[in-house]
């Protein structure tokens, strides 16, 4: 029998006011239930909002050093119950196991990072133009924070988000996306174990239009922290200026490689393909676009081909999966379109762009990894976020070439170089527009304690992550204190 997950709010597992539930299921089998989660209403994230308020005014007087041994509990809870978590998000969102695990370790070391926060200096002592006064800053916390996260890593983004809003001394409203909403549960109810009063960490699922919208206008919620779509971004954007409140975006990315006559090939081929076709593409740091120099183009093609016809597809419970399904029949159909309009703009196709018509995939949201070429810059495919399996290539003849198509994108999160030349690899890093550069590395992924973030339409300029991620969660007082004579 599948279990009703229920919403977290002010310390209760309760259900949502509007007595709907919706089901979770796996786009690796759509015939199999994962289990049901709240259809909430706007009153439910009313009342976790006012939850998260009251329960803000004893949280930020707790100290960081006491805030931290929450974190650290939670943190050992996720670690106990990886397992469970990681099929649940392989089951919910069809990325392999081993990756879903991976974000398991990586949101338990995120966890555990922050909560050393509680030992790091929070201001500064300032030199003051008067010798008698004491001139210094400190950092307070911005109150009540929204996170809203997406589907794609429903374990790791979520927590280093509620991670650094926590240790910081803010209280929490989490509002997952649904095809996840059961493993954000999974790891709320790490948090709930932990001992967090009353208040501080909630979640409420549901659709995006009713709970996310609330959530982003409730004059509870201080800020909001987001991760997802570029149109969904510019909504929560637009809804948190009306009223004032502190937004963060992070959002899509169009993330090119560039492969240099002089590049380890093989490294280069390696680092491409996983970067296009590990998480079935589904990445905001995936490769989408290759550019490679003419000399090394034809080889670097052939064995991108190569590496592509070995890509085992299949369930993500599967030990010998490389790539698993899309997420759901939305995002299925949004690829197989951008195939399809990559094609009658003019590129050619080299391999894949269809659904596997092995039987064993029927009941999935399946599709073969896909490679183009004779893609020019002005085509859908290079200009627009695919968020699939799809790798487009392009043969230039200089750096200086690349570097120009390379920046032609409305989208600047990352960019990788496969370069022996180390001058080459400074230009690169000089004139790239993206918020994370590689240097014969994959576009993918960054580690927990650098700042992430994009330029452009990538994000709202802001970092997470690191050090970086206290700038969001909270305000700076600058404080002058004058002796009385």
């Amino acid at each position: 029998m599948n279990t009703t997950y229920l919403n977290y709010i002010n310390g209760e597992w309760v259900s949502s006011g509007s007595g709907e539930v919706l089901a979770s299921t796996n786009p690796a089998n759509t015939a199999l239930t994962n289990g049901y989660f709240q259809r909430s209403t706007k009153e439910d994230v009313d009342r976790a909002a006012l939850a998260a308020k009251n329960a803000w005014r004893l949280w930020k007087k707790k100290s960081a050093i006491e805030r931290e041994n929450y974190l650290h509990k939670a943190a050992d809870l996720l670690e106990q119950r990886l397992e469970d978590i990681a099929v649940t998000a392989t089951k919910e969102m069809g990325k392999t196991l081993a990756e879903t695990k991976g974000e398991v370790n990586r949101g338990v070391a995120i966890l555990r990072y922050y909560a050393q926060e509680g030992y790091r200096l929070i201001g500064e002592n300032i030199p003051s133009g008067d010798s008698k006064n004491l001139l210094y800053t400190t950092r307070v916390p911005v109150g009540v924070v929204g996170v809203i996260s997406p589907w794609n890593f429903p374990i790791a983004i979520p927590i280093w988000k509620m991670a650094p809003a926590l240790i910081y001394g803010n209280t929490v409203v989490l509002k997952p996306a649904s095809e996840t909403a059961i493993t954000a549960v999974k790891i709320m109810q790490a948090f709930a174990d932990a001992g967090f009063p009353p208040g501080v960490v909630n979640i409420v699922t549901g659709d995006g239009s009713v709970v996310g919208s609330r959530l982003t206008e409730h004059p509870a919620i201080n800020a909001v922290t987001f991760t997802g779509s570029n149109a969904t971004g510019k909504r929560v954007a637009e809804s948190c200026l009306k009223r004032g409140a502190k937004y963060q975006l992070e959002m899509g990315g169009k993330n090119p490689v560039i492969v240099l006559n002089d590049a380890d090939l093989d490294q280069a081929v390696e680092l491409t393909v996983n970067g296009a076709m590990k998480h079935t593409g589904q990445k905001c740091t995936a490769t989408s676009r290759a550019y490679v120099q003419s000399e090394v183009y034809d080889v670097f093609k052939s064995k991108v081909l190569e590496k592509v016809a070995a890509i085992k597809i299949g369930s993500g419970l599967e030990a010998d999966t490389y790539m698993g399904p899309v997420a759901s029949k939305n995002q299925l159909d949004t690829v197989l379109g951008y195939i399809e309009k990559g094609i009658q703009e003019g590129a050619t196709l080299l391999t894949g762009g269809k659904v596997p018509a092995c039987r064993e995939f029927e009941n999935g949201y399946y599709v073969e990894p896909t490679v183009f070429e004779n893609v020019t810059n002005d085509m859908t495919i290079v200009q627009e976020e695919i968020f699939g399996p799809v790798l487009c290539l392009q043969k230039v003849d200089s750096l200086e070439e690349a570097l120009e198509k390379a920046n032609d994108s409305s989208f600047g999160l990352s960019a990788s170089l496969f370069t022996k030349d180390i001058a080459s690899a400074f230009t690169f890093v000089d004139e790239i527009e993206a918020g994370l550069i590689k240097v014969n590395g994959e576009s993918a992924g960054v580690e927990l304690q650098a700042p992430f973030g994009g330029m452009k339409h990538s994000s709202s300029h802001s970092r997470e992550q690191g050090q970086a991620a206290k700038e969001f969660f909270t305000a700076i007082k600058t404080i002058t204190i004058t002796p009385v004579k």
